[in-house]
């Protein structure tokens, strides 16, 4: 088994483009790789994460679109047909 060498450091340690996400304990990027999550999951969390830091509002508002993405593929709703509209059918011989 190989031990870790305390002197390299992780990718984590580090950010290209400011600083915004180096204050938390663990980073988002890391958070979502350790779980396994779907970009649509991981762009909520990266967006709700650095607002304060970055873009404010306007990150919530993307955080929000992702959210939607995630509610319309997951718990799409089925539509209901009238009752009129499954008597045509039935008339019809669709049924």
């Amino acid at each position: 088994m190989k031990k870790k060498d305390s002197n390299l450091s992780s990718s984590y340690d580090k950010q290209i483009g400011g600083s915004h996400y180096l204050k938390y304990k663990i980073q988002p990027s890391k958070f979502v790789i350790e779980n396994k999550l779907l970009f649509p999951e991981a762009s909520v969390i990266k967006y709700i994460v650095r607002h304060q830091d970055k873009d404010g509002k306007k990150d919530l508002l993307k955080a929000i679109h992702f959210i939607e993405m995630i509610i319309e593929r997951d718990y799409k709703e089925i539509k209901q047909e009238s009752w009129v509209e499954g008597f045509r059918k039935w008339k019809r011989g669709i049924l």
